[in-house]
């Protein structure tokens, strides 16, 4: 069973100290982030700081396969709001294998889905840790694009998970998952046999 912790407090500001806190530890280091509007903040918050970036690889747990330029880029984004950091970014190919993290960060849609690893998709199996190409089924209206993700041995290949949600309906399925229910992707980062998990949830 995977050992999860809820943190509190659960707000991007906790988010960024739980990021810098890895950030200072010597050595060089890789991390996983999510997409989704709550990094923007987190990414601010840490451009802020003085932390070295040097060392430091940054790679996406998934992207939408649209241009850097496009509103839907997360590579867009995340390049925009860090790169006078000094870190390098590693872009999601397909089928490329996938080196361990020191911290992975997940986000989870309101059908339990983490990465783009969806409860109906389409996807090309591929084993060990790697990158996969994957189409949500149905395509959801705000974002009707085939996307890259990390796969789940790629997602858990990692030291430390942080699980960041908002919302009292994400609240209740992750508390649902944690009970005892096996139904959704999320489901297997919270009671599989993964590393650490830290949940991170803010109204």
């Amino acid at each position: 069973m995977t050992d999860v912790t809820w943190a509190s407090p659960g707000d991007a500001a906790a988010v960024a100290a739980h990021i810098a806190r890895v950030l200072t530890r010597p050595g060089p280091k890789r991390l996983a982030f999510t997409g989704g509007s709550t990094p923007i903040k987190v990414f601010a918050l840490l451009a802020s700081q003085e932390l070295d970036w040097s060392g430091v690889t940054i790679a996406l747990t998934d992207d939408r396969r649209v241009p850097d330029d496009h509103p839907a880029s997360n590579f867009g984004k995340l390049h925009a709001a860090l790169a006078g950091t000094g870190a390098t970014f590693e872009r999601l190919e397909e089928g490329a294998a996938v080196a361990p993290f020191d911290l992975v960060w997940l986000g989870m849609g309101e059908d339990g889905h983490v990465a783009s690893l969806f409860p109906h998709m389409q996807a090309r199996v591929r084993p060990g840790p790697t990158v996969i190409a994957t189409t949500p089924i149905p395509l959801p209206p705000e974002a009707p694009f085939d996307r890259l993700s990390l796969n789940a041995r790629a997602l858990k290949a990692s030291a430390d998970i942080i699980l960041v949600v908002t919302g009292a309906s994400k609240k209740a399925l992750i508390e649902k998952v944690l009970a005892g229910c096996d139904a959704y992707p999320v489901s297997d980062f919270l009671r599989g046999s993964v590393p650490p998990v830290t949940i991170y949830w803010s109204e």
